[in-house]
């Protein structure tokens, strides 16, 4: 199966769908950590190059629920309408089977967007100690089964130090996470 990662840097959910003989590429405005299969640049320009299935991350920063103070103490909605077109059009893309993938949106965001998410879950669901609400807006794909629950949830994301790499030490997916992205929609 062709897999376009969307707005990914990390190179975590690639190389769990490229271990399993995928044919995988993330595709991000940064360079991937991990060498593999990336492309460097907009992913809206290879959206319509024959995906069999694509997850996206696109940024957050404006969608989450637990931002959305700033739109008012900042006047950020300029930012917020252009991250919600940018994810409807992800949502919206020439591809078959798509996740798209971010925390708890507030409602001017789901109202740009057109709908709300499908389900939601958690690191602790996928063998991660930590809570971290993360939700998915499914196509043709079912939800994403828990594979290892695990107890001593923490909220240890939220706490990451203030820093240059804070947004990108808490956008990285966790491993049971792609692991179970891999396995079971690499199936469907």
């Amino acid at each position: 199966m062709k897999v376009l990662i969307a707005c990914e840097f990390s190179g975590i959910v690639r190389e769990a769908f490229a271990k399993r003989g995928h044919d995988a590429w993330s595709c991000d405005l940064l360079p991937t950590e991990i060498p593999g299969q990336h492309i460097q640049g907009d992913v809206m320009d290879i959206l319509g190059d024959g995906w069999d299935l694509m997850i996206a991350h696109p940024p957050c920063t404006r969608l989450a629920n637990s931002g959305v103070r700033w739109l008012h103490e900042r006047n950020l909605w300029g930012d917020m309408k252009f991250a919600a077109t940018f994810f409807k059009e992800l949502l919206n893309a020439p591809i078959q089977k798509k996740a798209i993938e971010n925390p708890i949106p507030h409602g001017y965001a789901v109202k740009i967007i057109g709908r709300k998410y499908d389900q939601i879950i958690h690191p602790w669901m996928f063998g991660h100690g930590e809570t971290k609400a993360t939700c998915f807006w499914l196509e043709e794909l079912p939800l994403l089964d828990p594979t290892d629950i695990v107890d001593g949830r923490e909220q240890r994301i939220w706490k990451e130090s203030p820093g240059p790499d804070r947004w990108k030490n808490r956008s990285r997916t966790y491993q049971g996470i792609a692991d179970a992205m891999a396995e079971q929609w690499g199936e469907s």
